[in-house]
């Protein structure tokens, strides 16, 4: 165990990751992070039945090596809320980061991130969101159209990973429990108090038209959620508009992505929703 005070606390919680966290664990100890400076790595396997939690401790020496701490909190229940809330309480940096186990980080994501969250004044961080390349042709021509939209234009959306300094973490105890925990994040800091670093990581969209369908309704049924259950959020969403000539050039450059984008929103809009709070988001 590390004997410096770690500088950022990184918590990552996971339900049957074991496919996807040791690429993860391997990007984030290959950080390019200052020599005298260390991180915490918190990683919460909820719920899992698979090998999650063995795997991440295969990886407690390698962090040794560099002075920094893994600690592994497995609770028995599947819950990201509850994993959050556990890992917050074992924090001991004064900046918090949240990555997801299929999110793999750039060299220098997390130094950027300490760097930019380093002041007194509440802020929220993430990097440059690069979508990782589906397998599935379909997942693949939505990417292009999506990329496109406001939401993924705007500053730091904070797709499976963002961070908050002390101050701003502050502004909340617990997590709620909600279906879109990242949402609730980033609204909780106004536009200009949320930074994009240059330094980004790599996210995965689902594959296939049936699962990107059915985490759009989750998407949507967590967008929902926060608009009724905390409306005063409502006045930190930058309201990007997609214009009319933006989404001309989109269609026009992306016929293929457009459509197969189209097709997910039109089936989300004239079904019924069946999702469920505490359903997977991959």
């Amino acid at each position: 165990m590390s004997a410096i005070t770690p500088a950022l606390s990184l918590i990552l919680p996971a339900n049957n990751e074991a496919a996807h966290i040791g690429r993860c664990l391997d990007a984030v100890l290959a950080s390019d992070f200052p020599r005298n400076d260390a991180v915490q790595i918190i990683v919460v396997p909820n719920g899992c039945r698979d090998e999650t939690a063995d795997i991440a401790r295969s990886f407690q020496m390698r962090a040794q090596v560099l002075g920094w701490q893994l600690d592994v909190i497995e609770l028995e229940h599947g819950s990201k809320l509850a994993a959050l809330n556990a890992a917050d309480c074992a924090v001991k940096a004064p900046l918090c980061a949240y990555l997801d186990a299929d999110v793999i980080v750039s060299r220098a994501l997390l130094a950027e991130i300490t760097d930019v969250l380093g002041g007194n004044k509440p802020a929220y961080a993430s990097g440059a969101v690069r979508l990782s390349r589906a397998k599935s042709c379909f997942t693949r021509a939505y990417a292009q159209f999506y990329l496109q939209t406001p939401f993924m234009k705007q500053p730091a959306p904070g797709c499976g990973f963002f961070a908050m300094n002390s101050a701003g973490r502050a502004r909340f105890g617990n997590w709620p429990a909600i279906i879109s925990d990242d949402t609730f994040a980033r609204l909780k800091f106004a536009p200009d108090e949320r930074y994009e670093v240059n330094a980004g990581y790599d996210w995965p969209l689902v594959d296939g038209m049936k699962n990107l369908i059915r985490v759009r309704r989750r998407q949507n049924a967590g967008v929902h959620e926060l608009n009724t259950k905390f409306p005063d959020l409502l006045r930190n969403d930058a309201k990007l508009r997609f214009a009319p000539s933006a989404v001309l050039k989109a269609v026009l450059r992306h016929p293929i992505g457009t459509l197969a984008y189209g097709i997910v929103s039109l089936t989300v809009k004239l079904t019924p929703s069946r999702t469920s709070t505490w359903e997977r988001g991959r």
